[in-house]
């Protein structure tokens, strides 16, 4: 499935380079051959009905999808249906859509494309045949694409197959960005879920100490705790503000110094322009939760975290540091790649993921660590991004 999704996103590249290459050759007045014009037309049709198809066989985007897929076939009238539906028809002779199901069951059932002829009472409808071809994803039948003409031939039996077979990968990529965000999302609810018992039951033993001997810190730390479980927890949202992102990480610190007194040392370095930029929710409470704990526990002495957040032009540059016990390099390497299941691994390998899905690859997680020699992680995220709101 990997595979699939590189090959698309080549695909895709690919179909933007060339339409691009042929938008410039006619802002130029460049003149094409006829063979090249029908070739960048076919491509640019193409690429126009690949982002509705990656939203999947839902009517609104099978409506816009259908009416580049018609061109690409150039028939009077082309329907898409899902497993239970049409849902969507463009083109002439509507009223036949009622019967496209009734077809489409025998292509559900065989997965073979197939050709029918269509009787038709209106002397003016242009339709009189329909060919029929699986739409699949993973092997399952989801859909039919049906294009109708006024007569079968066998040109229009390969070129509708060869559009369902391209059409189904464009599904299977959506079912695939699917996938990824439900696994995403899942990760998300772990980090969640992560929120340490024994960092619970420290920080409220950590209140509990100061009720009577000071009453108002008592409070304020209550106040920290129930702000920073409340933002954790919260339903709301993919992303967040850094200035938020910070809010919780101050809380979580304030507890936790609260518990570690002068042995937690921590230095915060805070470019004011970054505060309002977007970034995924909670990509960086643990990774400083991962600092205090490889800072502090089997480490004699205190302990130190530096915190920056600069501002680099068009990007924000995040640094945790500590100076604690550091990791073996080979066992980061295996917990970004998602091969360990210790708590710590899911933690960067859902941020470093999370990261690279809203960003691209450029933009993981960049860790330098050794065993006893502390770790340093970097986060890169640009200050605007379509599609990636607070």
């Amino acid at each position: 499935m990997n595979g699939l999704w590189t090959a698309g996103a080549i695909l895709l590249a690919g179909l933007a380079v060339v339409i691009t290459l042929w938008r410039t050759s006619r802002t130029r007045n460049d003149f094409l051959t006829h063979e090249q014009r029908i070739t960048f037309e076919t491509l640019h049709t193409a690429w126009s009905a690949a982002p509705p198809l990656r939203a999947g066989l839902v009517p609104d985007a099978a409506k816009k999808s259908a009416k580049h897929l018609r061109t690409l076939l150039g028939t009077p009238a082309l329907a898409l249906t899902d497993e239970t539906e049409v849902v969507a028809w463009e083109g002439e002779g509507e009223h036949h859509a009622a019967d496209a199901m009734d077809l489409a069951r025998e292509v559900f059932a065989t997965g073979r494309t197939r050709a029918f002829d269509i009787t038709c009472g209106s002397p003016d409808c242009p339709v009189h045949s329909a060919v029929l071809a699986p739409l699949t994803v993973e092997g399952r039948v989801v859909g039919v694409l049906a294009a109708y003409s006024r007569e079968p031939s066998a040109g229009l039996v390969r070129a509708t197959n060869e559009v369902a077979r391209w059409a189904s990968g464009q599904l299977e990529l959506a079912e695939l960005d699917r996938s990824r965000t439900r696994l995403v999302e899942a990760e998300v609810r772990a980090l969640r879920a992560q929120i340490s018992p024994h960092f619970i039951y420290n920080s409220l033993s950590a209140i509990a100490s100061y009720v009577r001997t000071d009453p108002e810190k008592a409070r304020t730390l209550l106040l920290d705790f129930a702000d920073f479980t409340r933002y954790s927890f919260r339903r709301a949202g993919d992303f967040t503000t850094l200035s938020e992102e910070l809010k919780s990480i101050d809380q979580y610190l304030a507890l936790e110094r609260a518990r570690f007194g002068e042995r937690l040392k921590v230095t915060l370095q805070i470019a004011p322009e970054v505060l309002p930029v977007t970034v995924p929710f909670l990509c960086l409470q643990p990774l400083v939760e991962n600092a205090v704990r490889h800072g502090m526990e089997g480490k004699v002495g205190p302990g130190h975290i530096t915190i920056q957040a600069a501002d680099a032009g068009e990007e924000a540059h995040i640094t945790i540091e500590d100076d604690g016990i550091g990791m073996d390099p080979e066992a980061l390497r295996r917990t970004l790649a998602g091969q360990v299941g210790e708590t710590a691994g899911i933690g960067l390998g859902n941020i470093d993921e999370r990261l690279r899905r809203c960003y691209g690859d450029d933009y993981g997680l960049v860790v330098e660590t050794a065993e006893g020699l502390g770790t340093k992680i970097s986060v890169r995220v640009p200050k605007y991004q379509a599609g990636v709101h607070a």
